[in-house]
């Protein structure tokens, strides 16, 4: 999801001090990225992140999020050596180029960590709070069996709301959206088992390593439909998503009609930027659901 400024956490404690706190070892300098990422040089050669995940309990979640999308042995994750409530600190990913061969295998992983699975739809991370985040903006993790009606229930209508409350979507273009919904069942597909999600796949949270391997960070991790991370994945552009693709369906062909989705599956995350960030994503989500009809 595309970031906005957080608060600063609430104490007076540095990255340095964070990095120490976390890892254990004496910090040798910081280098800071931005008003919440900064990186510290360890004793030891390493070099971690230290970020400030802003809200409260929100580094936790990330924090949960991580170790479960880890613990399915597939795409890689940065490791989490400690946090608070504000402050997460992993280690730092190497940055590579993206290319063909690391695209192919980035999709046979991520069939692998969907195959993963999860307890039930919107199931969050062991460990993680049900009041999470994605991005900036409060996601709640409330379970439910069947997609169609959880999906509807708590990942558009919540934001299709707050986004009627804030101006930003009529209440007879929200007619649109709720129409979309009520049809869910039979624009869904064939029925799938909860998937494994990192839950906000946009191309800004895809690190490309420099030993060829993908690494996914900032994740919104939950149960759901392993066609919404891929729907989100295409967004906002992932480079050679074709091959990501390619891998993917040779591991684990997704069903029949999977292209005429994609726009039910970015439902979510468009409404959500249209309460975050305005109109522009309000009138994707819109057009959107007029294609669905």
């Amino acid at each position: 999801m595309t970031k906005a400024p957080r608060s600063a956490a609430p104490d007076g404690d540095g990255p340095a001090e964070v990095a120490a706190r976390f890892t254990g070892r004496t910090v040798t300098g910081v280098r800071t990225l931005s008003g919440s990422l900064a990186e510290a040089a360890l004793d030891d050669g390493r070099v971690v992140v230290v970020k400030d995940a802003g809200g409260a309990e929100a580094a936790r979640a990330e924090a949960a999020g991580l170790r479960w999308l880890a613990a399915a042995g597939a795409v890689r994750t940065p490791v989490v050596h400690g946090h608070d409530a504000f402050r997460l600190v992993v280690d730092r990913v190497a940055p590579g180029r993206p290319d063909r061969e690391a695209a192919v295998r980035f999709g046979r992983e991520l069939a692998a960590l969907h195959a993963a699975g999860a307890p039930a739809f919107g199931a969050p991370p062991p460990g993680g709070p049900v009041e999470a985040f994605i991005g900036r903006a409060p996601m709640r993790n409330v379970t439910g069996d069947e997609w169609p009606g959880w999906y509807a229930r708590h990942r558009v209508l919540p934001y299709l709301r707050r986004a009627v409350d804030d101006g930003t979507v009529s209440p007879a273009e929200a007619d649109l959206v709720e129409r979309v919904c009520a049809r869910l069942p039979e624009l869904a597909g064939p029925a799938e088992p909860p998937a494994r999600l990192h839950g906000d796949l946009w191309n800004g949270n895809v690190l490309w390593g420099a030993d060829g391997h993908v690494r996914l960070i900032d994740p919104a991790a939950h149960g759901g439909h392993r066609e919404t991370d891929l729907a989100m994945l295409a967004l906002f552009g992932c480079p050679h998503l074709d091959a990501v693709l390619d891998g993917y369906q040779e591991a684990a062909p997704l069903a029949g009609g999977w292209e005429t989705r994609v726009g039910v599956h970015q439902l979510f995350p468009l409404l959500v930027h249209a309460v975050l960030f305005g109109r522009g994503y309000a009138e994707q989500a819109l057009a959107v659901a007029r294609a669905a009809g």
